[in-house]
């Protein structure tokens, strides 16, 4: 009996001791969301002192430590953000995030070769994160190593297909190089994967501008060895997506002679996918593909198109065609809803060679 008393006695002891942890929890947790809110309304002052509160009572906490640091970096105490957070990103627990804010406060204190190994040890924890390689080729690209943040940008895309930052800093780079085909399969992805801020709207010019210099140099059709024939004759098809794709488009010259704008790229457009799938379909499957044919079979490609186009080819023919076609855009407006671009695993096709950027 004497046990029981002893075991009843320390089980309410136990238990007190757990209702008194979740408490402060709870207060932390309330803190903590008093503390982002202070953030998201630009107090940042207040989510300093409220932060620092919580860490009082928890001063194992990360996710408020982490908090904090961003705090200090937003207030511009960019001392203050690197000495707390530069020993957050050596705990186990150490998340993508806390990279991430740790790569700011870094480049904040001008601290680039500091940044760039907190981004490879990142990388190295976390390979397949898009945006650890998209914060990663920033850095690159504001120390002028044009090529290494491309290069990042493009293995974001390789293994996190559907995280849209890569597309939308590659995209604007491949304008720059001898490969305007990546600018327009990237941009069109990002488009739709963010489909409405302003980088779309820089990314629509882009794309279109990409369209303009894929036909207006015909270097890029010069040579397709797609077309070239073996010892008997054969021909070698087979030379990669990019040799496909240049091998389609090349026989589309026809169809932009009047200009590229919204009606000649329907056409053009329209006739690649129907190639496209008559001949490379199953060799070479990519969802934006598969996502333009769907676009195509349920009536909605043409609204697609104006969608991307039309605000950068003319706004007030694109207005115009809006009004005049209202059913059409309206009903495109509830598919694209309804039907989201999801990128897909194991369809990366970028060979990872840069071409010379301009």
């Amino acid at each position: 009996m004497e046990w029981q008393k002893v075991t009843k006695r320390w089980s309410l002891v136990l238990a007190g001791i757990l209702t008194l942890q979740w408490a402060a929890a709870q207060d932390n947790n309330d803190l903590q969301n008093t503390a982002r809110s202070f953030l998201r309304s630009g107090d940042y002052a207040n989510a300093i002192l409220v932060l620092n509160q919580a860490i009082q009572t928890s001063p194992d906490d990360l996710e408020l430590k982490r908090d904090l640091a961003f705090a200090y970096y937003l207030k511009g105490d960019i001392n203050r953000a690197y000495t707390v957070v530069s020993p957050l990103v050596d705990k186990k627990d150490a998340d993508i995030h806390t990279f991430q804010i740790a790569g700011n406060i870094y480049q904040g204190k001008q601290d680039w070769k500091g940044a760039e190994k907190l981004y490879v040890r990142g990388l190295k924890k976390f390979p397949n994160s898009g945006e650890l390689h998209n914060d990663y080729g920033d850095l690159l690209q504001n120390m002028k190593n044009f090529d290494g943040a491309l290069r990042q940008w493009v293995k974001g895309i390789e293994v996190d297909p559907n995280f849209p930052g890569n597309y939308y800093n590659a995209a604007r780079s491949y304008l720059w190089t001898n490969e305007p085909i990546w600018a327009i399969l990237y941009g069109e992805t990002f488009i739709n994967l963010e489909s409405y801020t302003t980088r779309t709207a820089e990314v629509r010019d882009i794309v279109i501008e990409c369209y303009k210099k894929l036909f207006d140099d015909p270097a890029i059709f010069n040579s397709i060895p797609g077309e070239s024939s073996d010892k008997k004759g054969k021909k070698n098809s087979d030379n990669g997506f990019m040799d496909a794709y240049k091998g389609i488009m090349a026989k589309q010259v026809s169809v932009i002679t009047t200009g590229i704008e919204p009606e000649s790229l329907i056409m053009l457009r329209t006739r690649f996918l129907l190639d496209w799938y008559n001949f490379y379909g199953l060799r070479y499957p990519y969802a934006l593909f598969d996502f333009q044919r769907r676009l195509l079979k349920d009536g909605m490609f043409e609204a697609y198109n104006q969608w991307i186009f039309g605000p950068v080819a003319n706004q007030a023919e694109y207005k115009a065609w809006t009004t005049l076609h209202k059913t059409d855009y309206d009903a495109f407006s509830v598919w694209q809803r309804n039907h989201p671009l999801k990128l897909r695993e194991d369809e990366f096709y970028n060979t990872g060679k840069i071409a010379t950027i301009k």
